[in-house]
């Protein structure tokens, strides 16, 4: 199996797998920063079988102080909610959103780094499901109970590797902003207290890893992507965004490329909220 087919997986397999009667749980995590709960978008017409997962209740931890806007929830919390979306020892997990790649690359870096074993995002969401015609169903599903064990408690230190606010300015990184151009320029800042990027960081903007029907792009673009801002291939690379959402689809693209990148999960949001950092602005 390819890196890219780790990651990704296509329409036409998802609905084989469905078809043949395998093992697999389909989570729709449909999140977009204007529309936080995607709740009654999945009510209203989802992929047949699919159970929702909510980003910000589920894999997140707003009790968390000090870690940006959406930590990261902890693996006992997150096998609960595993539980309940039915996922079993073993089985296949497929994610998927409907804006950018923004929810299911956060559900599958969350449960990749708890531990689980087949975790792949669907390549173009649900709209790529609807393309190919396939139905949709309405209302809500609820699985029989999963029996998954998520192995790793402190998802901070768990299978993939992660940054901490002095890591992701440590020389020797190549660090990548996964956000808007304006925003990593400080231009805009909608949503943090100041505007800005980490020092040192390169702009990759997480809609760029991504075509115009919301696919991931195929390989050979994306090292163009990567070698038009001088980043080397064997270097050491990180990532992040604003809360450490979106940066998960860069992080995603550099795995299905078979990069390892590690990700900052408090992001802009953790960066910023210490005076005492140093904020760049312009261009890198």
């Amino acid at each position: 199996m390819t890196a890219r087919d780790q990651v990704l997986i296509s329409v036409a397999e998802l609905a084989g797998l469905i078809e043949a009667g395998d093992p697999v749980t389909i989570l729709d995590v449909r999140w977009r920063l204007d529309e936080p709960d995607g709740r009654p978008a999945y009510l209203e017409g989802h992929i047949p079988g699919a159970v929702y997962a909510s980003l910000e209740d589920e894999l997140t931890d707003h009790a968390i102080a000090g870690r940006g806007r959406h930590p990261l929830p902890s693996g006992s919390s997150l096998q609960a909610a595993a539980r309940r979306w039915g996922i079993r020892q073993g089985s296949a997990v497929v994610v998927y959103d409907d804006w950018n790649r923004a929810g299911s690359a956060r559900a599958w870096w969350v449960l990749t780094t708890a531990g689980l074993p087949d975790v792949r995002i669907l390549d173009g969401g649900l709209a790529a499901w609807r393309a190919t015609g396939r139905s949709l169903e309405s209302g809500p599903v609820t699985p029989p109970p999963g029996n998954v064990a998520v192995p790793h408690d402190d998802l901070y230190a768990g299978s993939l590797p992660t940054l901490t606010a002095a890591q992701a300015s440590a020389a020797g990184l190549t660090l990548l902003d996964a956000r808007a151009p304006e925003r990593f320029r400080g231009e805009v800042e909608p949503i943090d207290p100041a505007a800005g990027h980490i020092p040192g960081a390169t702009n990759l903007p997480s809609t760029a890893v991504l075509a115009a029907d919301g696919t991931f792009v195929g390989d050979d673009a994306l090292t163009r992507l990567l070698a038009d801002r001088g980043i080397e291939r064997d270097g050491t690379l990180g990532a992040y965004c604003g809360s450490g959402v979106t940066a998960s689809v860069t992080v995603a693209a550099l795995a299905a490329l078979g990069l390892d990148a590690a990700l900052f999960p408090g992001s802009w949001s953790e960066w910023c909220s210490d005076p005492g950092r140093a904020v760049a602005r312009g261009p890198e």
